[in-house]
């Protein structure tokens, strides 16, 4: 039976992918065992990450041609996976959604909570199951009873043997497979061809190795056509039972007795400015980490996003009315950010002098006067620093300041991913005048702290938010940048001795939402929901 997604759009067929990961790494996200294949065989291929991962998703869209979706059962509440799915495969002939961790592993202390395990039974997929076959014959079969027999309504319906040494390695593992009834759909041999290079927070994202990227997922989609059962993937596929939801929209939810006023109008918060609110969004290899729903959120608001690269523009975009300065990886680049003078001392001003803000992790770094020994701009006056320890996991949050984000006292849920500290790591002041008060009260595995910086007009922390559950963040955050634009003072943010030469100006045009600002991991995501 094929799945359908009920609202709008035409049927998609869906399978879970998950891969039981072992040392070494396994190359490529494994989304991309299937995607590249399938699409190389004239499917329409959407793929889909369980987590919070920023980084897998670039592959996925790499490998699909399609935007890279995250369905994370703890960040945007179990309700909204099934329409966030529905949403993403709109379009799609098949949907692979690749696994996090362990099947079964989940937020930490809360049973199947953010699972792969949770995904499966949430979106009625069956499971996939990815086994590094390396050093391994006969326990092969073990792990594949183990994963299969452990809940019942999760439906392992498949293997596919990964990092297989020869044939007689394949023989040795489909014999030992053969006696559970569990099909063996592929076997995949060893190569270097399909290696990704890794660094401290997992996978390089594909838009920072974009021609090795697309050579390695080519030669995957080649090699994985060849060495796997794609009708039979499709057939499992296939097998998945109606999907009964209506798919996620980022359009704004009229009030009640507004619906007439709000359809096909311009949202209340452009509606006050003479031009649409332009915010200018971070984006090249420094800070690549964005959660596509955000942006649409933002867009369906009548914003203008422009994207800029503050490892290499010495100006901000021209009538800039918000920023939002996303994760990623500034310490890799720091010094490029920090010998770029002219764009710190530039956002240094504009943001003290009011512009509504919102950093996130790499963000909140950027912010800081220092990170090691690279300068930064110096707005929060405190110092980042490299750690030598991983600080990840879910995060329940409760705003301590009113800001660009939300009014104090709002609940919210996300994650923390990062190596760096911050000292201090929160402001102590009330947010109202020049002193920055606490951002959120972060709680987790029974303890709670203050974290983060915030005013009326900023939100600097680490905590990660996927805006999907929380749509007033875009709603606050447009009106922000529509007031700022409203009274006028977009233009002043290129001060007039700083004017800007008509020909180093950015182009005036709306994220092309067909990829990525910046093509968008996982090998420490597995432990993200552990933490």
């Amino acid at each position: 039976m094929r799945s359908r997604a009920v609202g709008r759009g035409r049927a998609c067929e869906r399978r879970l992918l998950h891969r039981q990961r072992q040392y070494p790494p396994l190359g490529e996200p494994a989304a991309g065992l299937g995607a590249g294949a399938l699409r190389a065989a004239g499917h329409v291929v959407q793929g889909c990450k369980v987590g919070p991962d920023y980084i897998d998703p670039t592959y996925h869209a790499l490998a699909s041609g399609r935007p890279g979706r995250n369905l994370d059962a703890f960040m945007s509440g179990p309700g909204l996976v099934a329409p966030l799915l529905a949403n993403a495969s709109q379009g799609a002939d098949v949907t692979v959604i690749e696994g996090v961790m362990g099947l079964f592993d989940g937020a930490s202390g809360r049973g199947e909570l953010a699972s792969t395990a949770h995904v499966a039974k949430l979106t009625g997929s069956p499971v996939l199951l990815v086994v590094d076959a390396t050093a391994m014959s006969r326990s092969a079969a073990a792990v594949v009873h183990g994963f299969r027999s452990f809940d019942p309504d999760v439906h392992v319906a498949g293997v596919i043997l990964n990092r297989v040494g020869s044939e007689h390695h394949e023989a040795l593992l489909r014999d030992a497979i053969e006696p559970l009834g569990v099909p063996v759909l592929g076997a995949i041999r060893r190569s270097e061809r399909f290696a990704t290079p890794e660094r401290h927070l997992g996978l390089v994202p594909a838009g920072e190795r974009d021609e090795a990227a697309r050579a390695a997922l080519e030669a995957l989609a080649v090699g994985v056509g060849e060495q796997i059962e794609l009708e039979a993937i499709l057939r499992l596929a296939r097998s998945a039972g109606p999907l009964h939801a209506t798919p996620w929209s980022p359009e704004p939810t009229p009030a009640p007795g507004r619906e007439r006023d709000v359809a096909g109008a311009p949202t209340p918060a452009t509606s006050r400015s003479a031009r649409a609110p332009r915010i200018a969004v971070a984006a090249g290899p420094a800070f690549s980490f964005h959660y596509r729903e955000n942006h649409e959120l933002l867009l369906a608001r009548g914003a203008e996003l422009v994207p800029f690269d503050p490892a290499a523009d010495e100006y901000l975009p021209d009538d800039t009315d918000a920023l939002l300065l996303a994760g990623g990886f500034p310490e890799v680049y720091a010094a490029q950010l920090g010998g770029n003078a002219a764009l710190r001392e530039r956002i240094a001003r504009t943001v003290r002098g009011g512009l509504p803000t919102i950093a996130e992790c790499g963000g909140l770094l950027y912010l800081c006067d220092r990170l090691d020994d690279a300068p930064m701009t110096g707005v929060l006056g405190a110092s980042a620093r490299m750690a030598g320890r991983l600080s990840l996991g879910y995060r329940e949050a409760t705003v301590e300041t009113s800001s660009p984000i939300a009014a104090a006292g709002t609940e919210l849920r996300g994650h923390e991913f990062h190596y760096s500290t911050v000292d201090p790591s929160g402001g102590d002041g009330d947010g109202d005048g020049a002193l920055p008060g606490p951002a959120f009260t972060l709680r987790a595995r029974g303890r709670e702290r203050l974290e983060g910086f915030a005013t009326a007009t900023l939100s600097a922390s680490y905590l990660h938010l996927h805006w999907a559950a929380f749509p007033e963040i875009a709603d606050r955050f447009v009106a922000a940048a529509a007031e700022r634009a409203n009274v006028g003072l977009g233009r002043p943010v290129q001060p007039q001795h700083d004017a800007q030469p008509a020909e180093r100006q950015p182009a005036a045009v709306k994220v092309n939402l067909g990829r990525p600002l910046q093509p968008q991991h996982d090998r420490h995501a597995r432990e993200e929901h552990t933490r």
